[in-house]
């Protein structure tokens, strides 16, 4: 079987920026306040005429363009996002015809913040078994479009953005080497949008009341995210036969600085190690991992022979890992 390996990588963020001083003006709120809870600065907010579709179309076109494929050479397209264009029909079949991806399969993937990692595995694993060879895997999300932007709880969080990865054969090296999918259902309810699906269909009452933007318990999701960042980088070193402290490089689901400090503190890991852009973006849920991987390599942050985890975690409960080895 043939192993998988990331060919090239892009990104796309909106150039509309909404700061934490812009959001003093809009709740009750600071930038001390958002700034030492979370570590974000500031997050990109799409404007009229942008859509999830577009983004992930950008991204994809950069990563294209540094690997230098026709976007006829894709085999299929795999969006993970939970912000698409709309539920009918799937983001991923809007892209593929922008890009022209006339050869493509296309299919979205909902996995909230690990569905990037989920979208990984499924590349590696249709490579391996060669139903397909040229895979565009895209995170990209709208979350300004699903935030309620009256609670000073979450509306400070999310950002837009898209990141992509063309996956294919390995050519001995960047490969995809180790994968952690986990979910807990338990905590379905921790972060959700509650209207919208055909459990709550759209009306007048779940308008009025927000059941279409997103709901967080964010003291559970927080203790969550701290247990299974740990879980998963020890997992990743225990799967590659080192120590956590010998994990070269992480570029984590980027949410909150502290969770990232506290898992180092854990794991007798420098900080150092972890490439952190939430600082600029915010949470990016699906296009988190790939957006930060595109601008780690580009700060030369990942270096040849780097043992690289990317770990995410997120609404579902989903958790999951992949590994690569630059």
């Amino acid at each position: 079987m043939s192993k998988a390996a990331v060919i090239s990588t892009g990104k796309y963020v909106p150039e509309k920026i909404l700061t934490n001083e812009d959001l003093e003006k809009m709740v009750d709120t600071s930038d001390e306040w958002i700034t030492t809870r979370t570590g974000i600065k500031e997050r990109r907010i799409v404007s009229d005429g942008e859509t999830n579709s577009t983004l992930a179309c950008n991204a994809a076109r950069d990563a294209l363009s540094e690997a230098g494929m026709d976007p006829r050479d894709i085999d299929m397209i795999i969006v993970a996002t939970f912000t698409p264009d709309r539920y009918l029909a799937a983001t991923a079949c809007k892209v593929q015809d922008m890009l022209g991806a006339v050869n493509s399969g296309a299919v979205d993937l909902a996995a909230a913040c690990t569905g990037y990692v989920y979208g990984l595995s499924m590349a590696a694993g249709y490579v391996a078994t060669g139903i397909a060879e040229n895979i565009l895997v895209i995170g990209s999300e709208v979350l300004s479009r699903f935030t309620n932007w009256k609670d000073r709880n979450t509306c400070v969080l999310f950002g837009d953005g898209a990141g992509a990865m063309l996956i294919g054969p390995s050519q001995g090296k960047h490969e995809l080497e180790d994968f952690v999918l986990k979910s807990d259902g338990s905590g379905w309810e921790l972060l959700s949008i509650p209207g919208g699906g055909s459990e709550n269909p759209p009306s007048l009452e779940s308008v009025s009341t927000d059941l279409h933007a997103i709901h967080m318990n964010g003291r559970e999701i927080f203790k969550f995210a701290v247990s299974k960042l740990e879980w998963l980088i020890r997992e990743a070193a225990r799967l590659q036969g080192v120590e956590p402290t010998e994990i070269d490089k992480v570029v984590p689901h980027q949410v909150n600085y502290r969770i990232v400090k506290s898992a180092c503190a854990r794991l007798g890991m420098e900080p150092e190690r972890f490439f952190l852009n939430l600082e600029k973006y915010g949470n990016t849920s699906g296009a988190s991992i790939p957006l930060a991987f595109d601008e780690a390599l580009d700060a030369g942050f990942i270096e040849d022979g780097d043992i690289v985890v990317l770990p995410g975690f997120g609404g579902g409960l989903t958790y999951g890992m992949a590994s690569v080895r630059w």
